[in-house]
């Protein structure tokens, strides 16, 4: 290479001398050609090499299965490298062409030096692009953070190319240059902070498993309930439910507490977990009337009956005073309300009955005993989940009055009317 590159831009400056030209303008006359020449060649050789790789990795990419070389021509990868050719070339040819001139040589040499250098950082970046957008076309692939991973490595290679710039440009020894970054460490880790931690938390976050691209996740702390739709090293981006767009540093989560909804979109079943209050007042037992009447329900007719007739064996064996209906075991309101509620939960289509379902009373409070439904939908999606639990809710709004049973309210003021004279 040396040799052809001498043959090239050697042959000028003797051939002036040979005319008879003195040495400085035969000097310049030679620079002058020479500059031209190299323009022109390397221009050439652009030319040439960007026809040619970006033809041939276009005809590769057509033929082969993979995709991976359709994604090195939409990074232009080849067009980088057509790029870097003709400077290989001209970083040879400087020191030829200025020979003369060693000031301009070294300038010169370095400004192609530390272009060369970034250039080869750009290639990289590009293959790395290729990778990423090829690996997130499988499933296994899709949900990890590659963005992240691919910013560290080319974080690395940033310091590793300043470093190679910085000893260019101020003719620093390579082990030199790297025992004073060692000696400023501590500057870099305090400039750098928020990438290490970052770095960290996205390689914890994909060894654990706590998000992937795609989860829906709740985070109050940032006000964020949405899917999560990139994984940076430095951020998380939330796309929330209202269009939104919320930023988290990467690092929180780890360190704060947040909702993953994977779960329950994995799972069988979307859980509904809400109670009504009921007035204590309203409770009482019921009598043979009032079983009577409750028995034209369907869902709890059998029931009443199979359970009526155990409840007077008991009595009756047990010789209970009937006078009074809290003697003996009774019958309650409450108690046939929770039943109806559960059978009505067993025959709507919208729940999975293979999941828990069922109807519970809690813990009484100031305002009431609260009656809670526990069960699971079949559809997570959450327009369909909210109706489905808004319709099983109207139903137990509406069929409470024939249980003649009471919901807590607050009381409300009544309007005052002001009569002008």
């Amino acid at each position: 290479m040396h040799n052809i590159v001498e043959k090239i831009f050697g042959w000028c400056y003797p051939l002036f001398k040979k005319w008879g030209f003195e040495d400085t303008i035969a000097s310049y006359s030679s620079l002058l050609i020479n500059i031209f020449i190299l323009c022109f060649l390397a221009y050439f050789i652009y030319i040439v090499f960007k026809f040619l790789l970006v033809s041939c990795i276009t005809v590769i990419a057509r033929k082969t299965k993979t995709k991976f070389d359709d994604f090195l021509v939409s990074n232009k990868t080849a067009k980088y490298i057509a790029h870097l050719i003709p400077f290989l070339f001209i970083y040879k040819s400087v020191p030829i062409i200025l020979n003369h001139y060693v000031y301009w040589e070294s300038k010169f040499g370095k400004l192609v030096g530390i272009y060369i250098v970034v250039l080869i950082l750009w290639i990289v970046r590009t293959v790395f692009n290729s990778l990423r957008d090829y690996l997130k076309q499988f499933s296994r692939y899709s949900d990890k953070p590659i963005d992240s991973y691919i910013q560290v490595i080319m974080i690395i290679l940033w310091v590793i190319g300043v470093a190679v710039i910085i000893s260019k440009i101020f003719d620093v020894n390579h082990t030199e240059l790297l025992t004073y970054l060692g000696a400023i460490s501590a500057v870099i880790i305090l400039i750098f902070r928020d990438t290490i931690l970052g770095f960290v938390a996205s390689v914890q976050v994909s060894l654990n498993d706590m998000v992937r691209i795609g989860d829906w996740i709740t985070f109050d702390k940032y006000g964020a309930d949405g899917d999560v739709i990139e994984i940076n090293l430095a951020t998380v981006k939330v796309r929330n439910f209202d269009n939104t767009t919320t930023t988290i540093p990467t690092y929180s989560l780890i360190s704060d507490s947040f909702r993953n909804w994977r779960g329950m979109l994995d799972s069988d079943g979307r859980r509904i977990k809400r109670h009504i209050l009921i007035k204590a007042g309203s409770i009482r037992f019921l009598n043979e009337e009032e079983l009577q009447e409750l028995k034209k329900i369907q869902l709890i007719s059998s029931y009443i009956d199979a359970r009526q007739g155990e409840i007077d064996n008991f009595n009756i064996n047990n010789k209970v005073d009937k006078s009074l209906s809290i003697n003996g075991r009774n019958l309650t309101n409450f108690g046939l309300f929770r039943k109806y509620i559960t059978q009505y939960l067993e025959n709507y289509p919208g729940l999975n009955k293979d999941m828990i379902l069922l109807c519970r009373q809690l813990q009484p409070t100031a305002h009431g005993i609260p009656l809670e439904i526990y069960t699971f939908s079949n559809d997570k999606r959450f327009e369909n989940y909210e109706y489905i639990m808004s319709d099983i809710f109207d139903h137990i709004f509406a069929s409470i009055i024939y249980f003649d049973l009471e919901i807590f309210e607050l009381p409300s003021e009544g309007k005052k009317v002001w009569e002008t004279e």
